[in-house]
């Protein structure tokens, strides 16, 4: 056995995105404790900036030990109970997940279900709610890793407001990549992931609770599912305060990552990184347009990080990507369920949107087609 060196790969799939030098010189830096009143000093600029970048001054708002599918258990473990009836809306793979997150908590899933490549439709949610008065929660996907659709989560939150039901939304791709703001928006429960457009290493999920999602919790009637997720507990050791309660060992150097990839984003400026997905965006579907190369979803609901194209007539799926990778160390990612085979997803998140790295996959692509 010898020590393991990876190839250079520019990572342009649905994630992880390329992380940049200064997040991976920060997490080499000197472990300490993770009780040490340096980390917990730390901790609490993690959280500062964690809510700059959810435009939320929820206190709950921290980063769980655990990559993105850690953060959505923990929402509907939180939150959701045995009987507490749950609307999930499907417009791809990671709707499919919430559902199994609530039915195998014992909760109720009632089902709304949009083409792949659709945003979720609102007048199916009111519709929807209207006819289930009793509904707790209702749970969707902002931005839907596995088409590249962008839903409107403000419209869908209104909704759920309105009819008297806490909101559970996935954010993995969409934080600091496309306009999201928990506050304005009304979102009682929001994860992420470390690993997208915050350029920073997996491994990590931020999240974030309202006032009445921590009502919720806080009132629960059945003890929360997940020891290791119950924020009851959690909250001891990244709640307020200099004296913390021993949970767990925190990812010491991990942390380190994320706390740097927050410190670059302030540098930014969340609109200006929001703006700088977009511009990138619009250089690659020009850039793929002469290719006759187009995409799965309608420019008024497209991600501009994660971009679905549908593969040409003629063109082998695996052939391309494979060819993209071994001759120019591009990755690329295939489609999933339905949609495996017929598109690729380009990926331009993070330190991964940038103008050079759209100009080597254009010239790649034309190359190898």
């Amino acid at each position: 056995m010898k020590s393991f060196n990876p190839p250079t790969r520019t990572l342009m799939g649905p994630g992880p995105s390329d992380v940049h030098p200064r997040i991976l010189s920060a997490m080499a830096r000197q472990t300490i404790g993770h009780l040490d009143p340096a980390f917990i000093d730390m901790m609490d600029e993690v959280k500062e900036m964690l809510k700059y970048a959810f435009k939320t001054e929820n206190e709950l708002t921290m980063p769980i030990s655990a990559p993105g599918s850690a953060g959505m258990e923990a929402c509907f473990a939180n939150l959701v109970e045995p009987g507490d009836k749950v609307i999930v809306c499907i417009n791809g793979v990671f709707g499919s997940r919430m559902k199994e997150n609530v039915t195998r908590i014992g909760g109720q899933a009632i089902i709304i279900e949009d083409d792949w490549g659709m945003p979720v439709n609102p007048e199916k949610l009111e519709q929807c709610l209207i006819d289930n008065p009793d509904t707790k929660i209702v749970a969707f996907v902002h931005a839907e890793t596995s088409t590249g659709a962008l839903s409107d989560a403000k419209l869908l939150c209104e909704l759920a407001n309105k009819h008297g039901c806490l909101t559970i939304v996935d954010a993995v791709t969409s934080l600091a990549g496309s306009e999201l703001r928990v506050d304005d928006w009304g979102i009682d429960a929001i994860y992420s992931g470390s690993q997208k457009c915050l350029s920073a290493m997996p491994g990590l999920s931020p999240v974030s609770f309202g006032d009445k999602a921590i009502h919720k919790l806080s009132n629960r009637k059945t003890a929360v599912t997940s020891w290791f997720l119950d924020l009851n507990l959690v909250m001891g050791y990244w709640g307020k305060g200099a004296k913390r309660a021993y949970h767990h060992t925190a990812p010491v150097n991990t942390l380190y990552g994320l706390h740097e990839s927050l410190v670059m984003l302030t540098e930014e400026g969340l609109e200006n990184s929001w703006n700088r997905h977009q511009q990138n965006h619009q250089l690659l579907r020009d850039g793929l347009q002469p290719l006759g190369i187009s995409y799965l979803v309608d420019e008024s609901c497209r991600l501009p990080q994660l971009n679905s194209v549908i593969i040409p007539e003629g063109m082998s799926d695996e052939g391309v990507r494979n060819s993209l990778l071994a001759n120019y160390n591009i990755d690329i990612g295939a489609g999933l369920g339905a949609l495996a085979g017929k598109i690729w997803r380009i990926g331009l998140m993070g330190y991964t949107s940038r103008k050079e790295n759209i100009e080597h996959l254009l010239s790649a692509m034309k190359e190898t087609l």
